[in-house]
């Protein structure tokens, strides 16, 4: 049995990046890129005002008060897509918007509520500006926020909506991201059922594939769920072949040493039921549910070294999720988790989605970490660390309260509510007011 640490550093070693393709920006989103963004132009573009009101040159209006107002004449307008193009002159404004152009020879913007315009009686146009202003007040300089050639996101960052602006403002309609990786769920055991059945007496629906298929696409991978399998040792052993792409090479060798010698290949057509409902495409990950323990219906590991799979690890110091397998077949990375949905879930995020984003080039793939207050006693596992699910709340003085609720790896309920897991050191009792470890969920 390896530690959590172990089984973490394991999963990060065997799990590598996948080549990059190059997308529209209309379908980025949760895309990780697979090259840092650079800034094609300034940002602003231009010297900008941040104001309605006045462009004009400061030492104009060095002497400007209520009672003794500074008369500029105003020369003509900037609004946001037409500049004033000349220099402004001595004793010289331009109107000008929010967001347009500051004219040659403007050192600040005076806001419209500080200034009145008028008309003389010759028709010509003036404003009184009221308050003196400093250079390049309320305006947003040239290349203040970027400069061109500057590095704007990093390689490795996941593309959020909040991103969309500033890949659009440089330009970029399309993306170079890493590919996604296509994983398989594979949900094992007799007792499931379908989410449309009803269960009949010691049948439960099959929770697992829908929770692992909703993590799965919030991770990044392209999910397809196959079909069920009962606890049977061939039929798993077949299912699990097909969905690493290892099936369809041991058949081309069954069809070519048949013709030699007659060979008859150890896993038979015949054993691979509901062929036609399983997809060719070979998986990158493979994810089980169920069939990870000891006993005498859990096929999995069997089934796994007959295949020839190579286990890194098959049991963690881990409270909930001690049974959990990791291994690698033709080159698809097997992840066999604990049946109960807990277990399922704590395993996924501690170990199975790391793989996903680090296998999309993601740089940041661990789980946000940070510090709360627990809220009542809870008593540590022995010989295994424990990450408990829990709601948190800041209180009075700003600080996170963490309330663990914990009745078993079965009961997804409290799963369902938490956001974080509290981390419980083996063999230990932390009492209530004790400051925990907490690993933020997504």
């Amino acid at each position: 049995m390896i530690s959590i640490s172990e089984a973490f550093e394991i999963v990060e070693r065997e799990t590598v990046s996948l080549d990059a393709e190059t997308i529209d920006l209309n379908e980025s989103i949760g895309r990780v890129l697979a090259r840092e963004i650079r800034a094609d132009t300034d940002l602003p573009p231009f010297d900008r005002s941040q104001m309605d009101g006045f462009a004009l040159r400061t030492k104009d209006v060095e002497k400007a008060s209520e009672k003794n107002p500074v008369k500029l004449k105003i020369a003509g307008e900037s609004v946001a897509g037409k500049g004033f193009n000349r220099k402004i002159k001595q004793g010289e404004a331009v109107r000008i918007m929010t967001g347009a152009r500051v004219s040659e020879g403007a050192d600040a913007v005076q806001k419209k509520e500080l200034a009145c315009e008028f008309k003389n009686a010759k028709g010509e146009i003036f404003v009184e500006i009221f308050q003196t202003t400093k250079a390049f007040q309320n305006i947003a300089l040239k290349g203040a926020e970027i400069k061109t050639g500057e590095k704007v996101f990093d390689k490795g960052e996941i593309i959020g909506a909040q991103m969309i602006a500033p890949l659009v403002s440089f330009g970029c309609a399309a993306v170079e991201v890493f590919q996604k990786p296509h994983v398989s769920i594979l949900a094992t055991g007799s007792e499931i059922v379908g989410v449309r059945e009803t269960p009949k007496p010691d049948q439960i629906r099959d929770s697992n594939s829908w929770s692992l298929k909703a993590f799965a696409e919030n991770a990044g991978a392209t999910v397809d769920v196959l079909p069920r399998v009962k606890d049977d040792f061939e039929n798993l052993k077949s299912h699990i072949a097909k969905a690493v792409g290892l099936e369809r090479q041991l058949r081309s060798t069954n069809d070519e040493l048949r013709q030699k010698e007659n060979f008859k290949l150890q896993i038979p057509n015949s054993k691979i039921k509901n062929q036609s409902k399983i997809k060719n495409q070979k998986s990158k990950i493979l994810i089980l549910s169920g069939g990870v323990s000891v006993g005498d219906y859990d096929f999995t590991k069997p089934a796994l070294r007959d295949l020839g799979a190579e286990i890194f690890f098959e049991r963690v110091a881990l409270c909930p999720g001690k049974p959990t397998v990791f291994a690698r077949l033709n080159d698809c990375l097997i992840f066999a988790l604990p049946g109960n949905p807990v277990s399922v879930a704590v395993t996924f995020f501690l170990f199975v989605r790391a793989a996903f984003l680090k296998m999309q080039g993601a740089k940041n793939y661990k789980l946000k970490s940070g510090f709360a207050v627990l809220a009542e006693k809870i008593k540590g596992a022995k010989g295994r660390d424990s990450f408990l699910p829990a709601t948190i709340e800041t209180n009075s003085k700003g600080k996170l309260i963490a309330s663990v609720s914990f009745g078993g790896s079965s009961n997804f309920i409290a799963f369902a509510r938490a956001d974080c897991l509290v981390f419980v050191p083996r063999d230990e009792n932390l009492e209530a007011g004790a400051v925990v470890k907490i690993l933020f969920l997504p």
